[in-house]
């Protein structure tokens, strides 16, 4: 009796160690091909989460920011909250017989983006203003909501939640197991992004950090609403990725992930504090499974940030080389 019961204790602690072995054994980043990208991403966890260790850093100061077009989703052939604009624009017309004759609207109902997106930031602007502002911040919400469940990419006909990166996804699912807290800091809209990261990445909307349009409490039927107004509050892009960071959050990241020189302020600036720090750029090599771009694209240009890059050593993912797969529904 007394050897049987040895025996089972035997067992049992044979199956717990041995399914903990496997659970620390299990790949954290099964989308990545081993090399040096994804063994940089481990190492630096490891490094910053072993107690005891000079680099240890405490999971108060574990924030990780994350830029989102071109580095959590795809960015091609048009950022996709643009896409959203414009698909806004003809939504509208009828309430604005005047954009017929009035740029850069004129050009977007007689199908011509291109030519309405001639005037640049400026024509921009006004798209987004036009499309963005006049209503109240819940209305928006519900906009965004029902373009998403329901419009699909241009190119490859998934809807825009699926085209967001398996290899990101797996970063963020690693990083917060590891208890790092991980945010979004993008040139796109706050409010764009909001109603729907936290399904899609599991980033809560109080850890979304965007470009801005200004609102005001007003009061309708005796509720007080916040109203969307035809004026930028701010830009979160470039210089403006820092400010908006130390203002949102009050610490600076120990990581931050980016894919273009919009990006490259936050990683510099990320990398300038002290202690251990981590960088990492993702650059489009894959013109097979998604697109291939970086010095000359006007949409998401990777020219300085690349330079920089190379001559700091921070990490650059090659999309072709360092992923098994692109997008989430391509996982076996």
């Amino acid at each position: 009796m007394k050897r049987r019961v040895i025996a089972m204790f035997a067992l049992v602690f044979a199956l717990a160690f041995g399914s903990l072995a496997t659970a620390q054994a299990a790949d954290p980043l099964p989308s990545w091909n081993d090399g040096e990208a994804k063994q940089s991403i481990i190492a630096f966890v490891t490094r910053v989460t072993k107690e005891g260790s000079s680099e240890f850093v405490s999971p108060a100061e574990r924030i990780a920011t994350f830029d989102n077009d071109g580095t959590l989703w795809a960015e091609q052939p048009l950022y996709f909250q643009l896409l959203f604009a414009l698909d806004r624009v003809k939504r509208l017309a009828p309430q604005h017989p005047e954009w017929k004759d009035k740029e850069p609207f004129a050009s977007l109902l007689e199908g011509d983006v291109q030519a309405a997106l001639a005037g640049g930031d400026r024509a921009i602007l006004e798209i987004v203003m036009a499309t963005h502002a006049g209503m109240t911040t819940a209305e928006f919400e519900q906009v965004v909501k029902e373009w998403l469940a329901t419009a699909k990419h241009p190119t490859t006909k998934r809807p825009f939640t699926e085209m967001v990166y398996q290899p990101m996804l797996e970063v963020l699912a690693y990083l917060r197991a590891n208890g790092f807290k991980t945010f979004i800091a993008s040139g796109g809209g706050i409010e764009f992004m909001r109603p729907w990261t936290e399904r899609v990445y599991g980033i809560p909307p109080e850890q979304v950090i965007g470009s801005s349009i200004k609102t005001k409490l007003e009061v309708n039927d005796g509720k007080p609403v916040l109203v969307r107004l035809p004026e930028l509050n701010f830009l979160d892009d470039k210089e403006g990725k820092p400010v908006a960071i130390n203002q949102h959050i009050g610490r600076r990241p120990i990581a931050a992930f980016g894919n273009s020189d919009g990006d490259l302020q936050m990683l510099q600036w990320t990398t300038a504090g002290e202690g251990p720090r981590f960088a990492l750029y993702v650059r489009h090599t894959d013109a097979e499974r998604e697109w291939a771009y970086d010095r000359e694209s006007s949409i998401g240009r990777f020219d300085k940030g690349l330079d920089e890059a190379r001559a700091k050593g921070w990490t650059v993912v090659d999309m072709k080389q360092d992923w098994k797969v692109i997008y989430p529904p391509e996982k076996k």
